[in-house]
């Protein structure tokens, strides 16, 4: 059973102090991602919170290592491939006919460093569509990596090898890069999903995969209800494989399959 960890005064100026930092609220998470806090402040010997936000705030290495460590900033291409294959043989089939035409409105919502928002573009240009991604995330290193657009040849394993044959360059034995005509086709965007407003339907599709499986239950049912009033009549939400939406009835939502979540036309 879950706790919560034991705030001292200090901590809460801790957290304030990384919000006001790094635009991550750490008090919309659950207890886990506190205790990812403290094994780090372990690791690096640190006794003092003041010296744990100091050491973030000026070293620019410690606070991309304090993200990566928290964020979780770690993907592949086609991440879990038969929700990949779900999309590409029925959903977006489903939407094309739809909306009677393929240009399509996507969001990866907390793509981190890109490999999500560019296996749906990859996918979007094999289905012919006319669409421009858009990718949000909280972290402004993880978007300039993603753009970037170079990934270790592991990170592809999960691609069919003619669509890495046609969407990626090699660079060398361990790094491939996606094609520019793929990049861009993504728009990376620093945003905070628990904090911003969104566009209300005006989304055909939605990815937010294993993004919110630490945020508090109070904060999963606050996005999840943003999302449905983001998504357009008939369009589509996709969670990761273990962020089932208990609740997706009271919010609105149709169940259209596993992880998958559509909003009534």
């Amino acid at each position: 059973m879950e706790k919560d960890y034991p705030a001292p005064p200090e901590y809460e100026r801790f957290k304030t102090e990384i919000q006001r930092l790094t635009g991550i609220d750490l008090n919309a998470y659950k207890y886990q991602i506190h205790r990812r806090v403290h094994m780090l402040m372990q690791r690096w010997g640190i006794s003092s919170y003041e010296d744990y936000f100091k050491l973030i705030k000026d070293n620019e290495t410690k606070r991309r290592d304090f993200l990566d460590y928290i964020t979780i900033n770690v993907s592949e291409f086609f991440r879990n491939p038969q929700r990949w294959w779900e999309l590409k043989d029925n959903v977006i089939p489903h939407l094309i006919a739809l909306r009677k035409n393929k240009k399509l409105k996507l969001w990866s919502a907390g793509s981190a460093t890109g490999e999500e928002p560019y296996s749906l573009a990859i996918l979007a240009t094999e289905l012919g569509l006319e669409s421009k991604i858009l990718a949000m995330d909280i972290d402004q290193g993880a978007i300039a990596k993603a753009r970037e657009g170079i990934y270790n040849i592991r990170q592809i394993a999960g691609a069919p090898s003619e669509w890495v044959k046609r969407h990626f360059s090699t660079i060398d034995s361990e790094k491939v890069r996606i094609n520019a005509d793929i990049r861009q086709k993504v728009d990376f965007r620093r945003g905070n999903l628990i904090e911003d407003a969104f566009d209300e339907s005006s989304f055909d599709l939605i990815l937010c995969r294993n993004v919110v499986i630490y945020f508090s239950p109070e904060t999963k049912s606050k996005l999840y209800k943003k999302f449905y009033d983001a998504l357009k009549p008939g369009g589509f939400l996709m969670v990761g494989a273990t962020e089932q939406i208990f609740e997706y009835r009271s919010i609105g939502f149709k169940s259209a399959g596993p992880f998958l979540y559509s909003r009534p036309e």
